[in-house]
């Protein structure tokens, strides 16, 4: 149990009473506290409360979690507009009750969801503080809509949601800082935990899927209550809810993929686009009269996209599945109605996702806590495809696994692909070059191809896909750049020679891209030259070269290419075996990088692994391995011809020689002997940390077996020893006994810190890899001097992670013993 859900609570506590003080004062002249003021402050609270759902644990709070990104989001979007109003842009009574409404009643909606799942699963604390504030919310709507209700009952909603997180709050932190011995009534944190274990396995995949689906719900809210006449109409207020919605969405979706959901990730990042694009469609009418155009054609592009993509997604719940139809038929209505986001047709549609929304949140929040879940048919889908031979869903834990080792997010190439669909197929609009901004094409362009496809790219880095990262990093800086200039009135009529250079060191950035994926696959080598039609097709126009509908058929050719690759890349995450044929590699590489390699990559989070990586030491080999520090290579003390093997791999320079290491201090007891006694309990104190002891060397290495090669080891006077604060590296010396280390990188290199740069630095000279993604610390270990420890004295030939001060407190606690 960690303080993050007190985090969160006293973030709620916090926010409800700003707003008790700001409705008490608000009949007088002048609010105790400004709207601007206010507004400013909900913001900082949603980004706490941000922070707090994010970071709270995944499997015991996650209706925290969709309490406090819901609740985040709505704040977020209040915020905003309480900030507008204050500045004067929302000067009418009648325009800041249009602007609070729509979001206000999904809040009340939402956190009545939350609390409904909180009292059914048995969660009173949150179960009641959502229920608190959706009544303070009800009661705010209820102001807005009638005069009869003063703020006073508003205020004091607000009020008991203060006094109701303020008390759980201190409770939880009481507790939590007493350890159990002082807890209040129903906070009692070991109860809690009690009921957890009880509970057992009735966690989520994705605990995020709940707050996505109910962001979706906000955004249709804007649409529902101008179709239902509860506001007069849309405007500029509406646009912090849309965008509060979208870019909350797009932090789901990277959420979702550290859940290892690449499908619903996907489908959030669909959605926020619609709630971009439908923000800016809202914003537009500050700078032109007209109501701006939606280009037909890249909505059907986008409805297909959905189609496919609902699909995918029934063949795990069909549920799910169901509920993307509804946006293939939104974008379809909005692509029939010239009046776009403003149309009765699309608004009609935006009902039936507010309503299919909150259903399919309601079974995500339950299915989260409840053991007994709500079937979303996904066992009939299983059932069925069991008895086709040739279609296998992919399941079980490696699912999501990368080439090499472990990633901690799911693949998001089924996105950046879809993503350049999108893009790609937005350039095709032609739009008016006296009037770039009247055709909706920059959400597509920015949001879609540059900021999405921006998310892919960091993914593809953190699963160590350098070239696909690299390539979509650029990409997506060249759709952003480009969307902004040509469709967003920067670049206007006139044409530059600055800009046809600018395009012509991405061309050249492009063609590296192109070369290199001649050793990746046949499918990305299409695809990254197809970008180059595209870019091409940018510099012609910089450069009044521009033909006839080149542009247009550049554009239609890449995105029929990224079609292809995302359809390839769902087939390949959802079946086993790959669908859709991506070819091999154009250009065959030999050695390292040659694709399929010799070495062994296995993730450190299995037992099974460690016990590979011990087979091949025992059998001689020398493995790459994670520690309490940085990357190492290490071979078995028992087999001296590893020993040399790991010298001569290194060429290990005189000054940095190979150390030892143990597991335990049993592993020397048969030469306890031949320690001295103040040395042996020094040992004893400082380990196992990452504290390394250079010790006289004597005939105690004879004892670990290496023979000949104990001269690799060392120098003749010295050797350095320790054993490493690492369960895995710990384990794994259990197994095979103590072992000679070196760094995992050539002499006089930089430290080895992620285990895709293991094989990268020593090639071949490595016969296996345990992964375990990301070093812990980029330090290395602090290296003591002891040879003249029996006179009370005690060098340091490195400081690395653990400070002086606290190795010679460790030595003062010793001698005083």
């Amino acid at each position: 149990e960690s303080l993050h859900p007190c985090i969160g609570l006293l973030g709620i506590s916090a926010g409800s009473l700003l707003l008790a003080v700001h409705f008490y004062s608000s009949p007088r002249a002048t609010p105790l506290i400004p709207s601007t003021a206010l507004g400013v402050l909900l913001l900082i609270l949603a980004a706490l409360l941000a922070y707090a759902g994010i970071r709270s644990s995944l499997r015991n709070a996650s209706l925290l979690v969709s309490l406090c990104l819901t609740l985040s989001a709505c704040w977020c979007g209040h915020g905003v507009i309480l900030v507008l109003a204050g500045q004067g842009v929302l000067a009418e009574p009648e325009d800041s009750r249009d602007a609070l409404v729509p979001g206000l009643a999904t809040l009340t909606l939402a956190l009545l969801l939350v609390a409904v799942v909180g009292f059914l699963c048995r969660e009173p604390l949150l179960a009641l503080l959502a229920a608190a504030v959706s009544l303070a919310s009800a009661h705010e709507v209820a102001l807005h809509c009638s005069s009869s209700l003063g703020p006073s009952a508003v205020a004091c909603g607000h009020l008991m949601v203060s006094l109701v997180g303020g008390y759980f709050a201190l409770g939880r932190i009481l507790c939590f800082l007493t350890k159990g011995r002082v807890a209040l009534p129903g906070t009692d944190l070991a109860e809690k935990k009690a009921q957890e274990q009880s509970r057992g396995g009735a966690g989520s995949t994705n605990p995020f899927a709940a707050a996505g689906l109910l962001l979706n719900v906000l955004s249709a809210s804007v649409f529902c209550c101008r179709l239902l006449g509860v506001t007069r109409r849309l405007f500029l207020g509406h646009v912090p809810w849309l965008w509060a919605a979208g870019t909350y969405q797009v932090g789901v979706c990277v959420l979702s993929y550290r859940a290892m959901d690449v499908l619903m990730a996907t489908a959030f990042g669909f959605t926020s686009v619609l709630q971009f694009a439908a923000g800016y469609c809202l914003l537009s009418p500050t700078w032109q009269p007209e109501e701006p155009s939606l280009p037909a054609p890249f909505l059907v592009v986008f409805s297909i996209l959905f189609a496919v993509l609902a699909l995918f997604l029934s063949l795990r719940s069909p549920v799910d599945g169901l509920y993307l139809l509804v946006f293939v038929i939104y974008c379809i209505a909005l692509a029939c109605s010239p009046r776009g986001f403003f149309a009765g047709g699309p608004q009609g549609v935006a009902v039936a996702i507010f309503v299919a929304s909150a259903l399919v949140a309601l079974i995500h929040l339950y299915n989260v806590r409840a053991r007994a879940k709500i079937p979303t048919g996904k066992g009939a889908v299983k059932a069925f495809l069991a008895r086709s031979s040739l279609l296998k869903l992919r399941e079980g834990p490696d699912l999501h696994a990368p080439y090499l080792g472990y990633s901690k997010y799911a693949d998001a190439e089924v996105l950046a692909y879809a993503c350049s669909v999108l893009a790609s197929f937005a350039l095709t609009t032609p739009g008016d070059p006296q009037a770039p901004l009247g055709t909706v094409v920059i959400p597509w362009v920015v949001v879609a191809g540059g900021i999405l496809k921006l998310l892919g790219g960091s993914v593809a880095f953190s699963r160590g896909k350098t070239l696909e990262s690299s390539a979509f990093i650029l990409y997506a800086v060249m759709w952003i750049i480009w969307g902004l200039t040509r469709y967003g009135g920067l670049y206007g009529t006139a044409r530059s020679f600055h800009a046809a250079v600018g395009i012509v060191a991405f061309v050249l950035f492009n063609s590296f891209v192109v070369f290199c994926s001649l050793f990746l696959n046949v499918a990305w080598f299409f695809y990254s030259l197809a970008f180059t039609l595209v870019a091409v097709s940018f510099l012609l126009d910089a450069v009044h070269a521009l033909p006839a509908g080149y542009d247009i058929a550049a554009g239609l050719v890449f995105g029929l290419v990224s079609f292809y690759c995302f359809l390839a890349a769902l087939c390949s995450s959802t079946f086993e075996g790959c669908c859709l044929p991506v070819g091999g590699p154009v250009v065959q590489l030999g050695g390292v990088g040659a694709g399929a390699t010799k070495c062994l990559h296995l993730p450190a989070r299995k037992a099974s692994s460690v016990k590979r990586i011990a087979d091949i030491l025992r059998n001689g080999g020398t493995c790459g391995i994670p520690t309490d520090t940085v990357y190492v290579l290490v071979a078995a003390c028992s087999r001296p011809d590893a020993v040399e093997k790991a010298h001569r791999s290194k060429r290990q320079a005189q000054d940095r020689p190979m150390s030892l290491w143990i597991s335990s201090l049993k592993q020397l007891e048969p030469a306890k002997h031949l320690f001295t006694p103040l040395l042996w309990d020094f040992m004893e104190a400082a380990w196992p940390s990452p504290i390394s002891l250079v010790i006289p060397r004597g005939e105690w290495v004879d004892f670990l077996g290496m023979k000949d090669s104990a001269k690799y080891v060392g120098t003749p006077q010295s050797v350095a020893i320790r054993i490493p604060d690492c369960s895995v590296t710990t384990h794994l010396i259990d197994l095979v006994g103590p072992i000679v280390v070196t760094s995992a990188n050539p002499t006089g290199e930089a430290d080895t810190t992620h285990h895709n740069q293991v094989y990268a630095k020593l090639g071949d000279k490595v016969d296996a890899v345990l992964c375990g993604g990301p070093s812990p610390e980029n330090i290395a270990s602090t290296v003591v001097d002891c040879t003249k420890i029996d006179s009370g004295n005690i060098g340091f030939f490195r400081v690395g992670i653990i400070p002086k001060s606290q190795v010679l407190q460790i030595l003062e606690q010793v001698q005083k013993k």
